[in-house]
């Protein structure tokens, strides 16, 4: 146990990996040792223990984990696991026997629980005179902020193990995540980002329960979530969509300038064969059908996907049937996996043909040569249009930003040449002058 004096602050590194999702997770941990005095450092030699927040959704996530938290035992010594591949314990202290604990997903209060048994929290300290900021501690810059509705998943997708890991879905009450939205603008947040497992089934485990914020009563549900939303000013942004029919109810309030016209909705297949498979929700829907609608409704959506190819029964006719979708789709923002299997996962009992890798990197090649081509003519498109656009950075050539089009750190930037007098979380007009496949270049309109 360490003898850290009462007089100095316990110092906490903190290494946080994988999705959006684990990035709040993390922001709470920190705010609660922020708030009984922890100070949090860059540097592994600095701190007096170090947490780690891995990922354990794919295989490639679990060895980035893996070497962390090797790095950080290298570095440091005093290294405490969490995260969604803290349900597998065995194989992490397998590879690892020194580490001080290891919990799952969510499991706020035995991590710092951990911390403490390493490193006590300073007696003398006050959190009603050393203020951690009201909004929490962020690990996003101050203009954007990551907002989670909800925690868990109902599906079962074949593919996946994250309802293993982080359980049913459970809706956050809707007047915690608005009154936690309110604290994120008062303090300067720009852009909201808001996130779970799955998006458009909020509400659902509690019926839709109403609750209250700011003394009117709101509807647990993803429509009233939206419109309170819009009522604070700021850009708000949907991420992890499913298609459910109740989507069409908020194509509305994009047209109306209210939220901003994006989805982000993982398609992860086309063909009807591979998403019965992958055991995937809403699979038998006409979705480009209703794709098309909403294009009618607000012309300048902006949709971004994720894909899967690879996967075990998938042909080449399959995956033709899917280059074929997406040429229809005319999606504007997608990303592409190789399918590999996950430990646990149900698509490993799945009695169909293993797609060899030769195969999967040359479909890989194919989907991306193809969707790049898609992507380039949609942001050709743009090219003369008024935008407003977000600074995330300042560089010696000029600032880097994101209109609606862009989520940060999966989308594309919009580089705005000699404008180094703005500031992160300026907000100008830009008209857009030049693009490529996934980037805009614009100047101050």
């Amino acid at each position: 146990m360490s003898t850290t004096p009462s007089s100095a602050a316990p110092k906490v590194g903190f290494v946080s990996l994988g999705c959006p999702k684990a990035l709040v997770d993390s922001e709470r941990i920190l705010t609660q040792l922020r708030m009984e005095g922890y100070q949090v450092v860059p540097t592994y030699e600095d701190a007096d223990v170090v947490v780690v927040n891995t990922c354990g959704f794919i295989d490639t996530a679990k060895a980035e984990s893996l070497e962390v938290i090797g790095e950080a035992l290298k570095e440091n010594g005093k290294v405490i696991v969490t995260g969604c591949m803290g349900v597998e314990e065995n194989a992490i202290r397998k590879v690892h026997p020194s580490v001080l604990s290891v919990t799952g997903p969510q499991q706020y209060e035995q991590v710092v629980n951990a911390v403490h048994q390493v490193v006590p929290p300073r007696h003398d300290h006050n959190p009603l005179i050393d203020l951690v900021p009201p909004q929490g501690i962020k690990l996003t810059p101050r203009h954007y902020a990551y907002l989670k509705i909800s925690e868990g998943c109902n599906h079962s997708c074949s593919f996946c193990i994250i309802p293993s890991m982080r359980g049913k879905l459970v809706s956050r009450p809707v007047g915690d995540v608005l009154s936690e939205a309110e604290r994120l603008v008062k303090a300067g947040v720009k852009e909201v980002l808001v996130i779970s497992q799955d998006t458009s089934a909020y509400g659902v485990d509690v019926k839709y329960k109403t609750d209250f914020w700011n003394g009117r009563p709101v509807k647990t549900r993803m429509l009233e979530l939206c419109e309170a939303l819009s009522s604070l000013g700021v850009w708000v942004r949907l991420h992890y969509v499913y298609p459910y029919p109740n989507v069409d109810d908020i194509i509305p309030l994009m047209a109306a300038g209210k939220i901003l016209p994006y989805l982000d909705i993982p398609f992860q297949h086309a063909s009807p064969k591979v998403l019965k498979a992958m055991k995937r929700p809403a699979f038998e829907d006409k979705t480009l059908a209703r794709i098309k609608k909403w294009r009618e409704q607000c012309p300048d959506l902006i949709i971004r996907s994720t894909f899967i190819v690879g996967f075990p029964g998938e042909t080449e006719e399959d995956f033709q049937y899917l280059l074929d979708w997406l040429s229809e789709a005319q999606l504007d923002r997608v990303g592409c996996f190789q399918y590999s299997p996950v430990e646990g996962a149900p698509a490993n009992l799945l009695d169909a043909a293993i797609v060899p890798d030769d195969v999967k990197q040359d479909r890989w090649d194919r989907f991306m040569a193809h969707q790049q081509a898609i992507s380039a003519a949609r942001l050709q498109m743009r090219i003369g249009k008024r935008v407003e656009v977000l600074i995330d950075e300042v560089e010696e050539q000029g600032a880097v930003g994101r209109c609606f089009f862009d989520a940060p750190e999966i989308d594309g930037n919009v580089f705005i040449d000699d404008a180094t007098h703005l500031k992160p979380g300026d907000k100008v007009w830009c008209t857009i002058v030049d693009a490529d496949e996934y980037d805009l270049w614009a100047e101050l309109a």
